[in-house]
């Protein structure tokens, strides 16, 4: 594997009007030895997307999953099990990398396994939603992980040949924290950087934004949840198991009570609703 090269895994389905956006942001990182490979889970001919707005570059690989509407975790896998980078990242095709997202992460995968980013949730027109996980650089144990970065799991990059591990195609949601649950399995703590180096766009037709979703967040919740109590994932830090299910039992109670709380605040966020249930009941 090389040591220093980054594989960028793009998963697109629908993604003409935004992919052009995703790909661009990793065209512009400070870092320049990285890959993108986007796997095509609609039968959509992406390099002739990308090519009709002026995106065009050796380093793109172009993947297809074969079917319709696959599923990105299938098609995260497929580019898994294709990559040769001693590093991997994934970026959804709605979201973005700020320009030194790479540089700073591998510089630190050095001596850390995984890195995480702060997030810059934004809206659909890029307007800035509010912030995730900012603060100091700081090592977290699994157990303290999600109750700093308390939503969205897919900013991380991570050390191959340390760690890693593959989607569940079985689950609707929360598929990017479950692939986290297994890359602690060998690694005792992750290193997150405070700084908001990765954007995240909230569509209303996304997987974790449309209709119906709040339903299988729930479900998918439900069985990690499930899976933790019973021993799926045992972790490098025998402590982790508990504060990682400490964190789902409190965002499930934030699930029951966001109806209610966005019909008395309209347009409250679910990260508003969820973080001052956390901080409430802090990791022990």
């Amino acid at each position: 594997m090389a040591d220093s090269s980054v594989a960028v895994i793009i998963p697109a389905f629908r993604a003409e009007h935004l992919i052009g956006e995703a790909v661009g942001s990793v065209v512009r990182q400070s870092w320049p030895d990285w890959q993108v490979w986007i796997v095509a889970d609609d039968g959509q001919d992406y390099e002739q997307v990308l090519a009709r707005q002026g995106l065009r570059d050796s380093r793109f690989n172009f993947l297809s999953s074969g079917r319709v509407g696959a599923g990105a975790s299938r098609a995260r896998n497929l580019a898994l099990d294709r990559i040769g980078t001693a590093h991997a990242a994934i970026l959804d095709a709605d979201d973005r990398m700020k320009p030194e997202k790479l540089a700073r992460a591998v510089a630190l995968l050095a001596e850390h396994p995984i890195v995480s980013v702060a997030l810059d949730v934004l809206d659909d027109s890029y307007r800035r939603l509010r912030l995730v996980g900012t603060g100091p650089d700081r090592l977290l144990a699994p157990g303290e992980y999600k109750f700093t970065s308390l939503s969205m799991d897919s900013m991380i990059v991570w050390d191959r040949r340390r760690t890693d591990a593959r989607y569940d195609p079985g689950l609707s949601n929360m598929t990017d924290l479950e692939l986290l649950l297994q890359l602690y399995r060998t690694v005792s703590t992750s290193w997150h950087l405070g700084t908001p180096l990765h954007d995240y766009l909230k569509l209303g037709m996304s997987m974790s934004n449309g209709p119906g979703v709040t339903e299988k967040m729930i479900r998918s919740k439900r069985e990690i949840l499930r899976r933790l109590e019973t021993g799926v994932y045992p972790m490098a830090d025998a402590r982790g198991p508990d504060g990682m299910a400490k964190f789902l039992r409190i965002s499930l109670a934030a699930e029951e009570t966001y109806g209610a709380a966005v019909a008395a605040t309209p347009g409250l966020l679910f990260e508003d609703h969820l973080e001052p249930m956390l901080r409430a009941e802090p990791p022990a």
